[in-house]
């Protein structure tokens, strides 16, 4: 690829007008390689799309939930949801952009070079930098978001956001609430995008890739020494650093034991004590679970494990409840579709993603009351005051 020879066309993911523009650019200028912002599973469903093939198999929430997947899962699937909804208030599908540079591209028998990251690679590392504190935040943007809290009275302006002035200001922003996610989601990917132009061998390319991707893309390309090893930017790497809240939870369980082992050795009769364990943690796993509106089945099954997941901190009573949930609620790509026109809490209440997983939410909070209010006050601090005489 010769610099000189480069073109770099900064899109809005929906916007009719990026659609014309790099449509225009391929036509006019017939390049040696369009090099396009997706990996080879998103250019493979944009093809699909073309073809008109509707893809609606059933999604495995018991892979995703043992596979330990879920919170890639949900970020993946919100942050579609989030693109959907900004291209259904514009009528524009996302991804048009690209449609048209493979449409051009292939009428005029023009290579395409895929220059993007694997998308569950880039999700995966932000997820892994994220703190306790940006993800909270997170899902309370999300939450607002879909419910409708947040503020929109503005009408969107899309082509509003490719003013570099705005496009300043909106990188900041994001920047300044989410630092972990913007330096995977925005850093990261302008180092692996222009890595990626980089080796393309041809010499004339255009480009297609975000706005907010342009300037960093370039900054890169100018100085090709400060280009990280791309290897290094696909590695998923486990997070570093102590993991104090896991160590926290994983302590309360065994210092339950402890009580229990303690007051046992020192002659006190913990039968009922155990009895009380038991059923407090059933009924709260159950009561958890039904009120998030599961079946009868899914609440039996939550509250009958919330005793043994109680005292193993790496199993979550909710997981077997929302797997139970699953069975009966059958997931499909049109429940993710349909998060796209969801307006109300009743759309909601009616897409099976958001049920099995309010289930799942609901049976381990239902739990962790058990675990963090109940049990200490009626089983726990009780036997310690025995065990101690006090």
């Amino acid at each position: 690829m010769k610099r000189e020879c480069l073109t770099i066309i900064g899109t809005a993911h929906v916007s009719e007008e990026s659609v014309n523009e790099v449509k225009d650019a391929i036509y006019e200028q017939h390049p040696d390689v369009v090099a396009i912002e997706l990996d080879r599973g998103r250019y493979t469903k944009l093809k699909k799309q073309m073809m008109g093939i509707e893809e609606d198999e059933a999604i495995s929430v018991t892979r995703i939930i043992k596979e330990n997947k879920v919170g890639l899962f949900l970020t993946s699937t919100l942050l579609g949801y989030f693109q959907s909804k900004i291209g259904a208030d514009v009528d524009v599908a996302p991804g048009s952009e690209m449609i048209g540079a493979i449409e051009a591209s292939e009428d005029l028998q023009i290579p395409i070079a895929l220059i993007d990251r694997e998308i569950n690679t880039t999700l995966q590392r932000a997820l892994n930098k994220m703190g306790f504190m940006e993800k909270a935040k997170f899902a309370y943007g999300l939450l607002a978001s879909i419910l409708g809290f947040d503020d929109e009275e503005d009408e969107i302006d899309i082509e509003e956001l490719k003013n570099p002035e705005n496009l300043d200001d909106l990188m900041e922003m994001f920047k300044d609430e989410a630092p972990s996610v913007y330096e995977v989601l925005v850093h990261e990917r302008d180092a692996y995008l222009a890595g990626r132009i980089m080796q393309i061998p041809q010499d004339k390319v255009i480009a297609v890739v975000g706005a907010g991707h342009r300037p960093g893309i370039e900054r890169y390309l100018d100085n090709p020494e400060t280009l990280p090893n791309l290897s290094d930017l696909e590695k998923i790497n486990e997070k570093k650093g102590i993991p104090w809240l896991k160590i926290i939870l994983a302590m309360i369980p065994i210092l339950f034991v402890v009580i229990f082992f303690l007051a046992y050795f020192n002659g006190i009769n913990i039968a009922w004590n155990i009895y009380d364990f038991i059923i407090i943690s059933m009924i709260m796993g159950f009561i958890g679970s039904i009120l998030s509106g599961s079946k009868i089945q899914s609440a039996i099954v939550g509250g009958l494990v919330a005793p043994l997941t109680i005292i193993h901190p790496l199993l979550a009573a909710g997981w077997f409840s929302g797997l139970t949930e699953a069975k009966y609620r059958k997931v499909r790509q049109s429940d993710i579709k349909n998060l796209a026109h969801i307006e109300s809490l009743r759309d909601l209440w009616e897409n099976n993603i958001f049920r099995i997983l309010l289930v799942v939410i609901g049976t381990n909070i239902g739990v962790s009351i058990a675990t963090l209010v109940i049990l200490p006050s009626q089983v726990f601090i009780p036997l310690f005051m025995k065990i101690f005489g006090m």
